[in-house]
């Protein structure tokens, strides 16, 4: 797996640096020229000989411009733009860090001082952890899969970064997000992965590796027979088609033993989709090792969690499975009956990962009895069309819930929509031969998706987060890299620990 090397520091002056590879100064976007965007103006420009750069830096949100002085402790010094004063927020100050790091390691620089930005508007420990946060996540590299010849012409990585005119009480902040950048990290490399290494079994070890971290885990794996003795008949059906057998995975978290506060996270685990007998075009197959999306997701969450020593309970559950075609497959047409004993009429083969969850949800309802459950998943192109790629939609029975989720998205700039749970739609999943179907078509498929796994919560305060969009990219966006983003682990790991 991707190691979550850096080193953060701080120092409360310039004149206390050390040296580095290159110092950053951070400027506000000015129609004449560029405005610095940190305190003591005067004190800094005594510092640097900077010539006047007015023609070619204007401050722009994302500028970076590198110089190359003849004297000074830093062999370059880089301007960095963050726009316009009055429309910064900790959103676009990530973005410009992630321009930042990307500029770094063209310029193979491996080591930077960071002018800390005066952003007034901006509470200085979240701005603190906006930057950090950045830097690490877009210093994020998968390599595993490319040749060595192609490793070893890689671009550098930065390795430190020291931030300069901030109290020292701030660092407690470098620690907690190289911790939360870890389980981003996790997440990255589970997904980024062939579908043929993260098989469920493989999620099954990296669950089960979580014990050593904290005696505070326990983990419990069901094997075929113990899913069939559970009556899980929903994700026995999806996972027929494979050679590989499903598992069923119960991580518990207790880093709050006094408190009565329990939370599920359910994430969908199908580890590859095909569609099943309702066969997927082979270029919508492209990305389907991602469509575990949701586990690695949960498992990221988890580990942070864990690293971070948070005191909160937590409860991981992950159905996992294959979505294969063969001899076996389960059928469109056919009903089975899940861990909730409702009767489902499969209707459509490719809407697998709700079958899954039903009986993961209905599970963790019954047997691990939680105060609120949020299960993530990839589970609908209909989100996408809705949101976009940078815009996750989620559906929730409780307005406390939601609540929670929207100021941790809020806090965490991981972008998401609350969208209705229309319930009268309820009446596209009515069946003629069993108690609900699993899918009624293309219209309102977000909200169908939502509704039938909302079937299965009971009057448990509930969350679905469909992530369908936001988990995978075929380009880099931001401080999000091309393939796997981590999406959730950050927002998941805030709303817990607040």
């Amino acid at each position: 797996m991707t190691k979550c090397h850096f080193k953060f520091e701080s120092q409360s002056s310039l004149d206390k640096r050390k040296a580095k590879d290159a110092i950053v100064l951070p400027f506000w976007h000015g129609k004449s020229q560029a405005a610095p965007a940190f305190k003591d103006e005067k004190d800094v420009s005594g510092y640097f000989d900077i010539p006047s750069v007015s023609e070619d830096f204007k401050g722009k949100k994302n500028e970076v411009f590198v110089l190359y002085p003849e004297k000074g402790v830093e062999k370059r010094i880089i301007l960095l733009g963050l726009g316009d004063k009055k429309q910064v927020n900790t959103f676009s100050v990530r973005e410009s860090f992630h321009h930042l790091v990307s500029s770094c390691k063209r310029k193979q620089v491996s080591s930077i001082n960071v002018v800390f930005p005066d952003i007034a508007s901006i509470d200085s420990d979240a701005l603190v952890a906006a930057i950090c946060e950045s830097i690490v996540l877009s210093n994020y590299e998968f390599l595993d899969l490319k040749f060595d010849s192609i490793k070893e012409n890689k671009p550098s990585i930065l390795s430190s970064a020291c931030i300069i005119g901030i109290d020292k009480d701030k660092e407690s902040i470098f620690e907690k997000t190289l911790q939360l950048c870890k389980g981003v990290y996790l997440t990255r490399d589970l997904i980024n992965r062939n579908a043929d290494d993260i098989t469920p079994l493989k999620l099954a070890e990296v669950a089960k590796s979580m014990e050593e971290l904290s005696s505070k885990v326990s983990t419990t794996i069901l094997d075929k027979k113990q899913i069939e003795k559970e009556q899980m008949n929903l994700l026995l059906a999806v996972s027929r088609g494979s050679n590989i057998d499903p598992r069923f995975i119960v991580i518990s978290y207790k880093g709050d033993p006094a408190s009565k506060d329990h939370t599920a996270l359910v994430g969908k685990g199908i580890t590859y989709d095909t569609g099943g007998l309702s066969l997927k075009p082979t270029n919508s197959m492209l990305d389907m090792k991602s469509d575990m999306g949701g586990s690695a997701t949960v498992l990221g969450t988890l580990y942070a969690l864990i690293l971070l020593k948070a005191k909160v309970n937590v409860s991981v559950v992950i159905p996992t499975c294959e979505n294969s075609i063969g001899s076996k497959s389960y059928k469109i047409g056919d009903v089975y009956q899940g861990h909730s004993k409702k009767m489902v009429e499969i209707t459509n083969t490719d809407a697998e990962g709700r079958l899954v969850l039903a009986d993961a949800l209905s599970y963790t309802v019954k047997k691990l009895k939680p105060k609120s459950i949020i299960n993530l998943a990839t589970l609908t192109g209909g989100v996408v069309v809705a949101l976009g790629e940078e815009i996750a939609g989620y559906f929730s029975n409780n307005n406390d819930v939601s609540k929670k989720i929207d100021n941790a998205a809020k806090e965490t700039d991981e972008l998401l929509w609350r969208l209705p749970l229309h319930l009268s739609y309820n009446e596209m999943l009515k069946s003629k031969i069993a108690d609900i179907k699993n899918s009624a078509g293309r219209e309102a498929s977000s909200i169908q998706g939502a509704l039938f796994l909302h079937y299965f919560v009971e009057d448990t305060p509930w969350a679905h987060i469909d992530i369908a969009g936001v988990a995978f990219w075929d380009k880099s966006r931001g401080y999000s890299p091309m393939f796997s983003t981590g999406y959730g682990v950050r927002m998941l790991v805030n709303m817990l620990t607040k």
